[in-house]
């Protein structure tokens, strides 16, 4: 039986006291020995100072350091410069995405689509960095039709993408739907399912609406009846999520990907659940 892999996932701390926080946040969750941290990056780049900073952090740390990077509103040089800089801290590892325009913005810079940035990164740094992207099981928001996302998702791995992250679910057969649709395009590489532990239902509906994850309607409704219920939340969202872990790890899913929300409680929680603790 193959070993499950953990990779967990921080926003960059706005604060002072937020990176405080975030540090005994990594502190817990470093326990659970992760394969890496990754670091999100905000619209156009917004974050880039915060996600280098906390990045350096991670990796001085001892633990592995994933820094995300989006391309669109970039230029070519702009990039080569960050990877310079990811190579000259010792990252190895970079989650490869488009992202979004800042609001206000129309430019999209010299970049349009991930597979491009994929491209670009192989060209200037070769094997350099183990390149993640992002999945979509749920199809892309923005995509025309399901043939078209999957056609950008392959496009990525052509590009040389070495592995994938999904966007969370809660429907198991959409990820399985999802991996031999894939597959079935001769797309070899692994696709490792990105986990979002429920704390606050309202907060979760929000999100979701927002970026395009359904949340079943059966689970749906029964969180609404938990009304302000905190703790009946809280454990209905941890029955849920441990049960679908199980479910993929049975399927042979190659790790397991936590949104952590810069919280411990809950990944550390499952994932005890899980004996992967």
């Amino acid at each position: 039986m193959h070993k499950t892999e953990l990779s967990i996932e921080f926003f960059p701390p706005q604060t002072a006291e937020g990176a405080e926080k975030l540090r005994a946040v990594r502190a817990r969750l470093a326990e659970l020995k992760p394969a890496f941290f990754s670091v999100t990056y905000g619209a156009g780049g917004s974050t880039r100072e915060r996600t280098f900073a906390t990045v350096k952090e991670i990796a001085a740390s001892g633990a592995e350091a994933a820094p995300h990077l989006s391309c669109i509103g970039s230029t070519r040089e702009g990039i080569r410069e960050i990877l310079q800089e990811y190579a000259d801290a010792g990252i190895r590892r970079i989650v490869a995405l488009r992202g979004d325009l800042p609001s206000g913005v129309g430019d999209p810079g010299e970049f349009r689509y991930a597979n491009e940035l994929v491209e670009f990164i192989r060209a200037e740094t070769g094997d350099r960095f183990h390149l993640e992207v992002a999945a979509y099981p749920e199809w892309h928001p923005q995509a025309r039709t399901p043939a078209d996302d999957l056609a950008a998702f392959k496009r990525k791995a052509d590009a040389g993408a070495d592995s994938a992250i999904t966007q969370y679910f809660y429907n198991l057969d959409a990820y399985l739907h999802f991996v031999d649709a894939v597959r079935a395009q001769g797309v070899t590489i692994p696709i490792i399912p990105g986990i979002m532990p429920i704390a606050s239902f309202s907060k979760l509906a929000r999100f979701s609406d927002a970026c395009g994850a359904e949340i079943p309607r059966w689970m749906r409704k029964k969180f609404e009846s938990f009304g302000d219920d905190a703790e009946s939340i809280r454990a209905f969202g941890l029955d849920v999520v441990t049960g679908l872990c199980e479910k993929l790890i049975a399927a042979g899913a190659p790790g397991l990907h936590f949104y952590s929300m810069n919280q411990a409680a809950l990944t550390t929680e499952i994932c005890q659940r899980l004996k992967l603790a």
